[in-house]
């Protein structure tokens, strides 16, 4: 991850096991994390295969193409992104020769046993200060090109991690566009590139900077994907209850408004420092673990982005490690999610299991309660079980429908003019709704879940004044 950075400017599994409603997760994204190495301390590369492996982590990118990283993966079963540096761009586009041997190099003594399933041509090319930009499209159509000879092309795509800072204008959301003097020279060519092959954009996405370079006009809450007011596009409606959400939706917009309406999304990385300097506002152990945390959570358990519902979230986090060695300010240093003896740095679950299994604490302005797991089936301990506003309107409405349906839960409170009734909050309706399945159901094991639309918490629920029951 590059230290200049341009900031931007925001204002702003329990199926159901029942014949009548499967709620599956089939649409759900998948979690990887950034596996940096500048850093002097570190574990080996096999031991950082275990370490994965015991997160129950299944995807991996690094920045380079080490031979003792890329054959410590062998027979992992654990995918891996790749890179050529940005150093190797002008070569790269110079001659064909070049990526023949590279890919000889350093793709084919490993894949298939190594799972290389991407690579990243170059990082960030357009901040890149060594003016790499007029090189990078020609450098990813002779890697393919040397892909297609080596016949590999079919299994590893070519991109390239592009940030935020290729936009000229990122609010609202759907006004996304990208800066006027890319847009010919090398969005296009890129973007045509992506799709001919099959492709997808590779976005670096960092609710962090545009928050701490704008922390008197955008919520904390908002960035951490916590309980918030959200934010409205007066353009179309569409509603956001987080500032990643919403800086990749400018990105698809820029996209469409040059004519790739289709393109998929790959955040290649995105995190929160839980340490930094005195002027990185909101840099935090804590707030590392919300941000992280809630990010699994909405990854694993919701839709896409409200303007492309039906596209999975694919998230690499930003980083494994601390990197001791790493230049700039003190958050530069402090994105790991584990320290390099392989402690954590705090504790987070990575993978569905771990969710289900240890609810996350993702409340603070709306509804006040802290998340706990569930002791299990009736045994008298004050829990409630409330809707997961990350989960998507499409889960909450089928949880909603089969528990004032089939479910048996009466209903009529949230009904229109009834005490509990929120005409804009399908979120309060559905908790309600679902505290009554789980009330009616003795807070049964699993009873509080519907796919990731729910969790138990510990401290009763508000909502205006409606009163939820607590079972006694």
């Amino acid at each position: 991850m590059a230290f200049l950075r341009h900031c931007f400017h925001f204002i702003f599994t329990f199926l159901f096991l029942f014949p009548s409603l499967q709620l599956t997760l089939s649409d759900s994204g998948s979690i990887g994390i950034n596996y940096g190495r500048v850093a002097d301390d570190l574990p080996s590369p096999a031991e950082v295969v275990q370490l994965l492996k015991a997160q129950g982590v299944t995807k991996t990118k690094i920045f380079d193409t080490d031979a003792t990283v890329l054959s410590a993966f062998s027979g992992s079963d654990i995918t891996i992104t790749v890179a050529l540096p940005n150093e190797h761009l002008s070569d790269a586009a110079g001659s064909q020769s070049f990526t023949d041997t590279w890919v000889q190099s350093n793709i084919l003594p490993y894949h298939p046993n190594t799972l290389i399933d991407a690579i990243a041509v170059g990082n960030e090319v357009f901040s890149d200060p060594q003016n790499t930009t007029p090189f990078l499209v020609p450098a990813m159509k002779n890697i393919y090109a040397s892909l297609v000879k080596y016949n590999v092309a079919s299994s590893i795509k070519v991109s390239s991690p592009v940030t935020l800072g290729s936009l000229g204008t990122s609010y609202p959301s759907s006004s996304g566009s990208f800066k006027s003097d890319l847009v010919e020279p090398v969005i296009k060519p890129l973007l045509s590139f992506l799709k001919q092959t099959g492709s997808y954009l590779m976005v670096n996405a960092y609710p962090f900077f545009a928050y701490t370079a704008n922390a008197d006009v955008i919520s904390l809450d908002y960035a951490l994907f916590k309980n918030n007011a959200s934010v409205t596009d007066p353009n179309n409606g569409l509603v956001y209850k987080s500032l990643l959400e919403a800086q990749l939706d400018a990105v698809f917009a820029a996209m469409t408004a040059v004519g790739f309406k289709d393109m998929k999304i790959v955040v290649t990385e995105t995190g929160w420092p839980s340490k930094g300097d005195e002027n990185e506002i909101g840099a935090g152990k804590e707030n590392a673990a919300a941000y992280n945390g809630n990010l699994v959570r909405r990854v694993l358990t919701g839709s896409g982005t409200p303007l492309r519902p039906d596209e999975p979230l694919n998230v690499f986090i930003f980083a494994l490690f601390n990197e001791n060695q790493k230049p700039g300010p003190t958050s530069e240093k402090n994105y790991g999610l584990f320290y390099p003896n392989e402690a954590k740095v705090y504790d987070i679950p990575l993978t569905l299991k771990g969710l289900n299994d240890r609810p996350i604490m993702m409340n603070v302005s709306k509804i006040q309660v802290v998340s706990q797991p569930s002791s299990g089936g009736g045994d008298g301990g004050q829990t409630w079980c409330v809707a997961n506003g990350m989960a998507g309107v499409e889960k909450l409405q089928k949880a909603l429908d089969y528990v004032c349906g089939e479910g048996g839960v009466d209903c009529r409170q949230i009904q229109p003019g009834a005490m509990c009734y929120d005409a804009n909050t399908l979120e309060a309706r559905a908790s309600y709704a679902l505290n009554g399945y789980y009330e009616k159901n003795a807070r049964g094991s699993g009873t509080c879940n519907f796919g990731g639309a729910a969790y138990v918490v510990t401290q009763p629920p508000k909502f205006g004044n409606c009163e939820f029951s607590t079972g006694h």
